[in-house]
């Protein structure tokens, strides 16, 4: 069966989120912000592939969603950002968003194109110190990553 119309939710993913700590060592009494910063979501991108000649891949798996980035830890340990989501589609595709039908991308070459792009990681409560505020107990959380109902032909 042909199908030359598809329409899935895509989203990428969001950031981590930023730590709380503090500082810990034998001797030293008040060590201090401590906590690292989040890492980013991945990005949803569609790469042409010219062994797809159909959209029936679509009909069944209609949402796709990047994975989210790690959150920060102690010791100024940053988390690990996500990989990136690759979406094979037949080439000569025509991306559109579905809700206001405005065109995102023509994917005609094999070079992956960034359709969705992934949230930035918070930062920890290192960034927030300052000689008025030496122990903040509070950090930034992860960004939301973009999301779109996509439909093409």
């Amino acid at each position: 069966m042909f199908i030359d119309v598809a329409k899935i939710f895509i989203k990428a993913g969001d950031g981590g989120d930023g730590a709380v700590a503090f500082h810990r060592e034998k001797y030293v009494a008040a060590g201090g912000p401590d906590g690292g910063d989040g890492g980013k979501g991945g990005n949803v991108l569609f790469q042409a592939d010219s062994n797809l000649s159909t959209l029936a891949d679509f009909r069944y798996k209609r949402k796709y969603t990047a994975q989210r980035g790690e959150n920060g830890r102690g010791g100024r340990c940053s988390g690990k950002s996500a990989p990136d989501l690759v979406i094979k589609v037949p080439r000569g595709t025509l991306v559109k968003d579905a809700d206001t039908g405005r065109v995102i991308a023509d994917i005609w070459d094999s070079e992956p194109q960034l359709i969705a792009k992934g949230g930035r990681g918070g930062w920890g409560n290192t960034h927030f110190a300052t000689p008025s505020r030496q122990t903040p107990r509070f950090a930034k959380p992860g960004l939301p990553g973009q999301a779109f109902n996509v439909s093409w032909s």
